[in-house]
């Protein structure tokens, strides 16, 4: 549900920047005076370059590639909120556990790592459950769901992975139809001429194009997401060895 929502939301803010981008479009002031034997240039908006292109590419590559870069986009703005979400200060909810297991005892410290979000919270949760059960105990649950919390963290990458994949393969795709449509204008016309094969070549070229933006664009948050994910496996690797120092210590 999260997914689709985000989806939603990449769809809705394309959709209000193309409309943005349309409407701050100048018109052309009524009564511009015109030069005789020349031609006045206007300068075409960027969005306006994009449609262009993107109907040059061919309709049904250019969609393909651009559902790509909408449903990686998606996933990949609902990851990075989940994991902004998941990180946690260890320090001050150590420092917190450790007070609690001192003052209110196992039950206090407990309610602390429920009232606490993130995947650290939830680990410490689990751990200082089955305190009572020795600290060999502790050091496996931990170590356990670590491993779970790690995969709920992965999830969707590689879904992101397949897009970047796909992104690129789409258009050069493109490229190789593009190149046929080439040479098949050369076969009906018998000549090699530069008019002949310059809308097949166009239409490789742009589908190559699109499938690499997409791939760049994809890779970026990709990298992003991996960066994050490690920092976060990295802290909670440093907390739970805290954690179990602290339960030692509270067992004496």
């Amino acid at each position: 549900m999260k997914k689709f929502f985000m989806f939603l939301v990449v769809i809705g803010f394309i959709a209000i920047s193309a409309q943005y981008a349309a409407a701050q479009t100048p018109a052309p002031a009524a009564g511009t005076p015109t030069v005789t034997g020349q031609t006045i240039q206007q300068e075409i908006p960027i969005h306006q370059q994009i449609k262009t292109k993107f109907i040059e590419g061919g309709a049904s590559f250019m969609t393909s590639i651009l559902l790509c870069l909408i449903f990686g986009l998606a996933i990949a703005i609902e990851r990075i909120i989940y994991l902004n979400l998941a990180s946690t200060n260890t320090d001050k909810l150590l420092k917190s556990i450790e007070e609690a297991l001192a003052t209110g005892g196992v039950e206090k410290a407990k309610e602390i790592c429920r009232n606490t979000r993130g995947p650290v919270a939830s680990i410490f949760y689990q751990g200082i459950s089955r305190m009572d059960e020795g600290i060999e105990v502790v050091e496996k649950s931990v170590a356990s769901y670590g491993s779970l919390q790690m995969s709920q963290m992965e999830n969707g990458l590689a879904w992101i992975n397949l897009f970047i994949s796909i992104a690129p393969m789409l258009g050069f795709l493109g490229t190789v139809i593009g190149m046929v449509q080439a040479f098949d204008a050369i076969q009906v016309a018998g000549d090699i001429s530069p008019n002949v094969v310059a809308a097949g070549i166009k239409v490789a070229l742009i589908t190559t194009i699109g499938g690499l933006i997409v791939a760049i664009i994809l890779q970026l948050f990709y990298s992003y997401i991996v960066s994050k994910i490690d920092s976060i496996v990295l802290s909670m690797e440093d907390a739970s060895i805290s954690l179990i120092d602290i339960l030692v210590k509270a067992r004496k």
